[in-house]
C-alpha cells in the first residue's frame, strides 16, 4: 500500500513539475580529450564562457523533486568500450559495454538517497536512448544499487550501459530521484 501511495506521489510530482534539460555548465573549463578509448577531463582554473553545451568534464547544477534536493553533477569520463569486470559476463551478441563515471556533489540541504543508475541514460547519434545495466566493468568502481550522500559530501562511481556495437554515443543524461525529478542534465560526448 505504501509503495502505491509513494508511486502516486512521485507521478503527481512529475506531472506538476516543468520538464527541463540542463546543458549549460556551472563553469566551463577547457577539456582535453585523448584519442584513446577513454575521454578523461582535465580541469583548468579559468572558465571559458563561450561554450553553452556541457561536455565531459563539465558540472551541471540539477534539482530534485524537493526544494532542498540539489546536486552538482559531473560526467568525469566515458570509457567506450569497457570490459566486463566478471570474466563470465559479456554483452549480448552485437552489443558492447560503455561505462560513464559520475561525480555527484550534494549542494542541497537534504540527504540525497537514490539509485543513480535509474536516472542515467546514454544517447547515440541516431537519438536512441539506452538505460543502465547492472554489469560492472574494469573501468573502475561502480555505484552500489543505492547511495546516500549527506549535504556537502560527494559520491563517485561508474554506471554501465549495454549498447549496440554500431551505435556511436553522442550524449549522456542524468536526472535525480531515479529520473523522476523533471530536471535532467545532458553532456555531449565527442
Amino acid at each position: 500500500m505504501f509503495a502505491l501511495v509513494l508511486s502516486g506521489l512521485l507521478a503527481a510530482a512529475v506531472a506538476c513539475s516543468d520538464e527541463t534539460v540542463s546543458t549549460t555548465p556551472a563553469s566551463t573549463p577547457p577539456v582535453s580529450r585523448t584519442p584513446a578509448q577513454e575521454t578523461p577531463a582535465t580541469a583548468s582554473p579559468s572558465p571559458t564562457p563561450s561554450r553553452t553545451s556541457a561536455a565531459v568534464g563539465d558540472t551541471l547544477d540539477l534539482t530534485g523533486i524537493g526544494d532542498d534536493e540539489k546536486l552538482a553533477v559531473t560526467v568525469v569520463r566515458v570509457v567506450d568500450p569497457a570490459d566486463a569486470k566478471n570474466q563470465y559476463a559479456s554483452p549480448d551478441a552485437g552489443m558492447r559495454f560503455v561505462a560513464v563515471q559520475f561525480r555527484l556533489k550534494n549542494t542541497g540541504t537534504a540527504v540525497y538517497k537514490d539509485s543513480p543508475s535509474n536516472g542515467a541514460k546514454v544517447v547515440d547519434t541516431q537519438g536512441q536512448q539506452f538505460d543502465a545495466t547492472y554489469e560492472d566493468t574494469n573501468a573502475g568502481p561502480g555505484f552500489p544499487g543505492s547511495i546516500t550522500i549527506a549535504p556537502g559530501d560527494t559520491g563517485l562511481g561508474f554506471i554501465t550501459f549495454e549498447v549496440p556495437t554500431s551505435s556511436k554515443i553522442a550524449k549522456v543524461q542524468f536526472a535525480m530521484n531515479s529520473g523522476f525529478s523533471g530536471n535532467a542534465g545532458q553532456w555531449n560526448v565527442s
